[in-house]
């Protein structure tokens, strides 16, 4: 539906979208079309065939980060059975993919299910803001090179836009950089010209971008060492899953996805379970699977020995082994020391050992960013996101008809995030039935804040106070625990005490005055 705006000219950056320009009006709209905004419009489409909806991506494509990140090796570190679709098996043989796998599968669902039509590219999110005599939010968007300021209205706002920047990645800045005759390339960022065959690189890092890229440079590179300042935990599993493809052989497609995606979610939630109540037992046997690796006479307590608890960060997951073969056949080392600075040749470190390197790649880390760069207003009045509760691991205190979409830490993405489309599928649903143009989730002010992740790595640790925080109980509380968010998310009630629905003011007429919002909260 497309009306006029009833709105004042509004200037960014130079640019101003006229007061008479016609603006889309949309039941929903998702702002991202990666993973998560591909399956959001899947369960919306499928679940609520009633709902308008479109779409918006910043970028050019279909994809998101399977589409942003180019580096050598990228691939996923969960298997595809449990970050795939629920609803749209993944068959290929590795279960443990590269990116372009991953990206076709992700364009794929989008182009079958008629998707791609409700996308909108080059519509980059800058401001979103609530009006409540409405019971609408009003989008604005730069689109285009010419960032053209364009608005959208809709009921419900869906935000896929993933957590960290996509614009810039974390880059801490060494001493001596100027000096380096070499090249130095952020992964995030990759270029396609860079010739690295027979030069030696160094890789910053020890994460799972890190233990990517260095197995892969190595089979072209003329050595690649992997600089760290501290070990990472870090486990091998086969790329293909035989059990699986065994099970898809003799079975009906759809079946064998589910078997083995359940075996998958209750195998990491048990495990899960086990290493996080005995992590000294599981520090032991992670270790010694390293050991057993690279043999009895690898330095793996100083270069595979991490200092913290397995699962206080998460665990890095290479696939056949393959970074303990370069390391095997010399293509590939470790070092664990600290950054003095950058020489002409490359790097001097802190032991006073020299690394001489024609490519110093920086796998630092990620820059989080929760919900992209946007301005969130409500009545007029700015409000910072980051001050609110997180309800179910979905929504925000006190704020009206908007959810975001958020994976697990120790578990695949996209588990989360089927559950949490599936939820918003049925809130939609209960207040269509009922009437009600909003819902909010009221903050009880007995509950307490605590950090929105346990998490010690530092991509967690610098962003923490950009991000909201969960509660101290449910609803506030996230546990990271598929099987308790799918008996809260797909079985729970929706009126469950907490979330407040309400009927905006209806228009005054002949004799009668204006009403009121009527608000209920409905018992547990």
């Amino acid at each position: 539906m497309v009306g006029r705006a009833d709105l004042n000219e509004h200037t960014s950056g130079g640019l101003a979208a006229r007061a008479d320009a016609p603006v889309e009006h949309h039941d929903v709209l998702i702002v991202g079309a990666g993973l998560s905004g591909i399956g959001a419009a899947y369960h919306l489409q499928t679940r609520c065939p009633d709902k308008r909806y479109v779409i918006l991506e910043g970028r050019e494509a279909i994809g998101g980060t399977w589409d942003l990140f180019r580096y050598p090796g990228i691939r996923s570190d969960s298997d595809m059975h449990t970050l795939g679709y629920a609803f749209r098996p993944w068959v290929e043989a590795k279960a443990i993919a590269d990116g372009p796998s991953i990206l076709r599968y992700v364009r794929e669902t989008a182009r079958e299910h008629g998707i791609e039509r409700h996308i909108r590219f080059r519509h980059h999110v800058k401001r979103a803001s609530w009006s409540s005599k409405e019971a609408r939010w009003t989008v604005e968007a730069e689109r285009g090179p010419g960032k053209e300021l364009v608005r959208y209205t809709c009921d419900f706002l869906l935000m896929c836009s993933g957590y960290y920047d996509y614009a810039e990645g974390y880059r801490p800045d060494f001493p001596g950089e100027e000096r380096f005759q070499g090249r130095i390339v952020h992964p995030q960022f990759w270029p396609e010209s860079l010739d690295y065959e027979n030069k030696r690189v160094v890789v910053i890092g020890s994460g799972a971008t890190a233990v990517t890229l260095v197995p892969e440079m190595a089979k072209k590179a003329a050595h690649v060492t992997m600089l760290q300042r501290s070990p990472t935990y870090v486990v091998s599993r086969p790329a293909e899953d035989r059990l699986a493809n065994a099970l898809r052989r003799r079975l009906p497609v759809k079946l064998a996805y589910a078997l083995t995606r359940w075996r998958n979610v209750l195998g990491g939630l048990f495990s899960f379970r086990l290493v996080r109540k005995w992590p000294q037992w599981a520090k032991k046997n992670l270790i010694a699977l390293v050991r057993e690796q690279l043999g009895p006479d690898y330095d793996v307590a100083t270069h595979f020995t991490p200092r913290y608890d397995p699962w206080d960060q998460r665990i890095c997951l290479v696939p056949d082994a393959d970074l303990f073969n370069a390391l095997k056949q010399g293509s590939a080392s470790v070092v664990t020391d600290h950054i003095e600075t950058f020489t002409e040749k490359g790097l001097s470190l802190r032991s006073g050992q020299q690394l001489e390197a024609d490519v110093v790649v920086t796998a630092t880390g990620l820059k989080l960013q929760l919900l992209s760069d946007i301005e969130f207003s409500f009545d007029g009045e700015r409000r910072d996101l980051s001050k609110s509760l997180t309800y179910k691991g979905m929504m925000f205190s006190d704020v009206p008809n908007l959810a975001f979409a958020f994976g697990y830490t120790n578990a695949s993405w996209t588990l989360k995030v089927d559950l949490t489309f599936e939820y918003v599928c049925r809130l939609l649903n209960h207040m269509r039935r009922h009437g009600y143009t909003h819902c909010t989730p009221r903050r009880d002010a007995s509950v307490e804040e605590e950090p929105f992740l346990d998490f010690s790595s530092g991509y967690v640790q610098r962003a923490l106070g950009l991000m909201p925080k969960q509660g101290s109980r449910r609803p506030w509380r996230l546990y990271q625990n598929y099987a308790l968010d799918l008996l809260t998310l797909r079985f729970g009630r929706v009126d469950d005490g907490t979330m407040e629905f309400a009927r905006a003011a209806k228009p005054a007429t002949a004799g009668q005055p204006q009403l009121a919002a009527a608000r209920t909260r409905e018992a547990a």
